[in-house]
């Protein structure tokens, strides 16, 4: 198993994404702390444990410096280290840039980036004091080349890229790698919202003819979370088919 005694904390690791990633780390042998807002996380925890896996779930918003510290003190206290972050929670607020409210620019951002930055900045302590740390954060092919209507999303995007390449030059010292995860379009709730007119018009702009499943990506944090990736850091994975080729 590729994470065999790691502990690994998992953001937004409900639904979607975040539930693959939280269900194949538990395969491969880690502990899985989901944290999420939506009540959906206990099930999943429960899901692993009754199939032999080790989960738990706590109820907290990244966006609070005050509870994600408090809780990941938790985590560390309890379970004497913490291995691995999955910076997976995020929001969309889609509008074009003439349109778009200042709740909407200010929400996204509070999420998607400074969320990962006090994810990260709580964690690091720990895993500097083992010397060993990896940092895989959720990022997008949109912030790599843009999108029409997510000035917000993509602003967050490609600013979780620069987070990470930065956090390379501060951590790596110490033993913690930090990377970035482009995905393309999923076959996630949201992407299932979409008309299949526009449906069929998005697949086939992707050079594979197809939209990712969740645990496509999942397999591609699993990579940067695992001792396989001991030697990379600072670089943005993308997992898009080949769209942002």
């Amino acid at each position: 198993m590729r994470l065999k005694d790691k502990v690994a904390i998992v953001t937004g690791g409900s639904r979607g994404i975040g539930q693959a990633v939280s269900e194949l780390f538990a395969k491969e042998g880690a502990t899985v702390v989901i944290i999420d807002l939506l009540p959906e996380g206990e099930q999943v925890a429960q899901a692993i444990v009754q199939n032999g896996g080790k989960a738990e779930f706590h109820s907290a918003s990244v966006t609070d410096k005050m509870a994600i510290e408090s809780l990941f003190e938790q985590i560390n206290t309890k379970h004497g280290k913490i291995d691995i972050l999955i910076n997976n929670a995020g929001i969309t607020r889609d509008r074009t840039l003439m349109k778009m409210s200042e709740d909407e620019w200010d929400s996204v951002i509070a999420v998607n980036l400074k969320g990962v930055f006090l994810c990260t900045q709580a964690v690091a302590p720990y895993m500097k004091e083992k010397n060993y740390g990896r940092i895989v954060s959720a990022a997008s092919n949109v912030g790599i080349r843009g999108n029409f209507g997510q000035t917000n999303y993509v602003a967050t995007k490609a600013g979780v890229i620069g987070m990470c390449k930065t956090w390379t030059l501060e951590l790596g010292k110490y033993g913690i790698t930090a990377n970035a995860i482009a995905p393309g379009f999923t076959m996630t709730d949201m992407v299932k919202e979409i008309p299949d007119a526009h449906f069929e018009a998005l697949k086939a702009d992707i050079p594979l003819r197809t939209v990712a499943d969740p645990v496509d990506i999942a397999y591609g944090y699993l990579y940067l979370a695992s001792d396989e990736a001991r030697f990379v850091s600072g670089i943005c994975l993308p997992i898009d088919g080949g769209t942002s080729r």
